[in-house]
């Protein structure tokens, strides 16, 4: 049994506890789907809320039961209007400090303003930094989170943060799908190659890099120049954290493929999917994407060579493994 998905009754009994111990789930509106199938894997349920947005766009949320004194775990996934979800996070966790919860984890799978993490000119934000500060203020005790876009953001919470990944997730599928004897790793851009390197040595396979130059005073706009590695006539496994516009990703499959790649495929935790993604991931030069389900995809944004994989197993255990005082490092501990 996949050591993300395993579960003992005896695990489940103790979530179940209503004595000493209590577990709360709570929902933002931004992804429904995903609590409910957080619920389902812990054997626990959601609790009601009346949460809702005024007239003037003003958030409000209670909570319909009790909470006092228990362990509680606040899901909600920073989709577009990022602000908007992330305003109701904030409250929702403030409600339940001044409803006297003993513990509020903060359980956000793609972490709001990731990107903002660093100074790049002057006069900027580290937005990432105050997001972190705000959690804080707002109550909670400890955040948990998936393939962080800079893993220097768990030093900005003065408290626990657990930073999970979705590889073994993507691993078990690929593993399954792909040839290691014709496959190649990519790296999208040198500061990924850490990560494509974990999946070139967990997969067997070697790597290439894209070099790629970014224009700073042009968002979301990437000249790709050079490959860094052999990928004539290699199916290439493209691996990121995120895919946003699409841009970059597509612009490197089209590198790939003018150098030879007979075949590209993309791996990404955190579907954004900001347009023109959908559009532009249709390429022709990308034969499927696969990425988790972190993040809300309606219908509108599915096409044909998507593959969506559920990610609630990993944030259930974790949750698991909080509440009763476990290992959450335990979970990756030769799961991949």
């Amino acid at each position: 049994m996949n050591v993300l998905t395993e579960r003992s009754e005896d695990a489940l009994s103790g979530i179940k506890m209503t004595g000493q111990k209590r577990l709360v789930l709570v929902s933002g509106r931004a992804h429904p789907q995903l609590a409910i199938d957080i619920a389902a894997e812990l054997g626990s349920d959601i609790v009601p809320t009346d949460a809702r947005t005024f007239a003037n766009g003003e958030l409000y949320a209670r909570f319909d039961e009790s909470v006092r004194g228990c362990d509680a775990f606040v899901i909600q996934s920073h989709t577009a209007p990022i602000n908007e979800w992330l305003m109701e996070q904030l409250i929702m966790v403030d409600a339940l400090k001044r409803a006297s919860a003993k513990r509020i984890t903060v359980v956000a799978p793609f972490y709001p303003y990731a990107r903002q993490d660093k100074k790049g000119r002057g006069r900027e934000p580290i937005s990432a930094r105050l997001v972190a500060d705000l959690f804080k203020v707002a109550g909670a005790d400890r955040i948990m989170s998936i393939d962080l876009h800079a893993a220097q953001i768990q030093g900005f919470f003065d408290g626990p943060v657990d930073h999970l990944f979705a590889m073994p997730v993507l691993l078990e599928y690929f593993r399954e799908q792909l040839d290691p004897a014709t496959l190649t790793m990519v790296s999208p851009d040198i500061g990924r190659v850490r990560v494509a390197d974990i999946w070139s040595d967990k997969l067997g396979a070697p790597l290439a890099i894209i070099h790629k130059r970014r224009d700073p005073l042009v968002p979301n706009e990437v000249s790709v120049h050079e490959i860094v590695g052999d990928v004539d006539g290699r199916v290439c496994l493209l691996v990121d954290d995120l895919i946003d516009t699409g841009r970059t990703i597509v612009k490197a499959a089209e590198a790939l493929r003018k150098n030879g790649a007979i075949s590209v495929v993309v791996a990404a935790t955190h579907a954004v999917f900001s347009d023109p993604a959908v559009e532009l991931l249709q390429s022709d030069a990308i034969d499927q994407v696969v990425v988790t389900d972190t993040l809300p995809i309606p219908e509108s944004k599915r096409w044909d060579r998507l593959t969506i994989l559920p990610i609630a197993p990993v944030l259930a255990r974790a949750i698991r493994e909080v509440f009763e005082d476990g290992s959450v490092t335990s979970m990756f501990d030769g799961a991949a």
